[in-house]
């Protein structure tokens, strides 16, 4: 059997001066400050539009939610894979490293495709445009939670490289072209990046990745800098979802639905939890990962008018839905698919993300008018320009096709880039049995 290069010296560093460099000169091409960050540019604007206090700018509006969403990326998502007694390093460290790289290069996908002057040929950036770039990381973070163990850090870059530009090309389809409501990023976010990583650790499947079994479990001290990583993205999931709603009613009503589902999460979860068990004990993987499903299912239709208790529902169904995906999906997929999942994203982002985009879908085409009022229905769906005739029932029909567009590009998607990776035979592959990643073990 052929014994897997883990030699990361050279290609490693390699890669990162390369694609930073790579980042500088198109930066430097392409990335200007948009009208409320550029020193003249704003002075203009607020002449323009009678703004008499520089408090109007919307950095005011949106930077509180860029924080949050800025320690879910990196604190979050970081620490939840820490689960795992001889992978911490490599969840937070690694976790680090791509969501670095991803935001630059997300600036720059999303400025292609959703912000480029035709006139000037350039992209300006905001506030708005940095927590988009966040939530374009979001996408391959959650895929990396599928291979966490299995592939070198120059194979991440990889993995993120791509997943960026898929994420870019199936938002700007689903968002743009469908003109889908997507607020918290159910199908754009979390069913891409759930079936983006899975389908990538399915074509890299290696037999012999089961003589590392015994490292997979946690200890009493992983299990506890997980569940920081856990508080962390359920305490903020409110601001990741409402973040880029629009101003007023839009995101008020997603930060509620939010934390509401959330906390009906966290009781169906810990119900089902104890009751899988002999004696009735909690399993930390399902506390530290179902009791967030609420937050991953609310995302499209978060500022719907689903009500309180229509979240209460959506909560209790997806934590019922992940607990039992770690219960019995998950070792079905491993035992006849073949697909070994880390971190178990198919049931914290996979399933529960297919699930709100299809309870967005059925929550669009039951709007009313008696319950938005017709300005209200514009507002929310945004019927304007080319879009201003459409009906609701239309609109859930195209928010049901933007799931299903998000899962195709995440399951295509992945298989192609993990064919890729295959086949490029330069790149170092992590042998989870060689241990490379624990400096202490060499």
């Amino acid at each position: 059997m052929v014994k897997h290069n883990t030699n990361v010296r050279v290609s490693l560093p390699a890669v990162c001066f390369v694609w930073q460099i790579a980042m500088i000169i198109l930066f430097g091409v392409f990335i200007r400050y948009d009208e409320e960050s550029d020193a003249r540019k704003w002075i203009e604007h607020k002449r323009d539009h009678n703004i008499t206090s520089d408090i109007e700018n919307d950095f005011y509006f949106r930077y509180p939610s860029f924080q949050d969403v800025h320690v879910m990326i990196f604190v979050g998502f970081g620490y939840l894979m820490t689960f795992l007694k001889r992978y911490s390093f490599g969840g937070v460290g690694f976790n680090f490293l791509i969501a670095s790289f991803g935001l630059q290069w997300a600036l720059l996908m999303q400025g292609w495709f959703h912000s480029l002057d035709p006139n000037t040929g350039k992209i300006y950036i905001g506030v708005e445009s940095l927590i988009n770039a966040d939530f374009c990381c979001a996408g391959s973070l959650i895929a990396y939670g599928a291979l966490l163990g299995k592939v070198s850090p120059v194979q991440l870059l990889v993995v993120t490289l791509f997943g960026i530009t898929l994420f870019a090309v199936e938002e700007f389809i689903i968002l743009s072209l469908l003109h889908c409501r997507d607020a918290g990023g159910s199908m754009v976010i979390h069913a891409f990046g759930g079936y983006y990583g899975l389908a990538i650790s399915w074509v890299l499947y290696r037999p012999n990745l089961h003589q590392s079994k015994r490292l997979d479990g946690s200890v009493y001290h992983s299990d506890l800098f997980a569940m920081i990583g856990t508080l962390f993205l359920w305490m903020f999931w409110p601001s990741f979802n409402s973040a880029i709603t629009d101003h007023g009613d839009g995101q008020h009503r997603a930060a509620i639905n939010t934390y509401i589902a959330l906390a009906s999460s966290v009781l169906t979860t810990v119900a089902i939890s104890s009751m899988s068990q002999k004696r009735g004990k909690l399993d930390m993987v399902h506390i530290q990962n179902a009791t967030l499903a609420g937050g991953v299912a609310m995302g499209t239709a978060a500022e719907f008018m689903i009500t309180p208790y229509g979240s209460l529902i959506v909560g209790f169904c997806s934590g019922i839905i992940s607990t039992f995906g770690y219960l019995f999906v998950s070792p079905f997929l491993e035992k006849y698919l073949k697909l070994q999942d880390t971190c178990g994203v198919h049931n914290l982002h996979a399933l529960p993300g297919m699930l709100g985009g299809f309870v967005g879908a059925i929550v669009a085409a039951a709007a009313t008018e008696s319950v938005y009022s017709a300005e209200g229905l514009r507002n929310t769906f945004d019927f304007k320009g080319d879009f201003a005739n459409r009906s609701v029932g239309t609109q859930g029909g195209f928010q049901a096709a933007g799931a299903c567009v998000a899962i195709a590009f995440g399951l295509v998607g992945g298989a192609i880039v993990g064919e890729f990776e295959k086949c490029v035979i330069l790149l170092p592959m992590n042998s989870r049995v060689e241990r490379w990643e624990n400096p202490a073990e060499e």
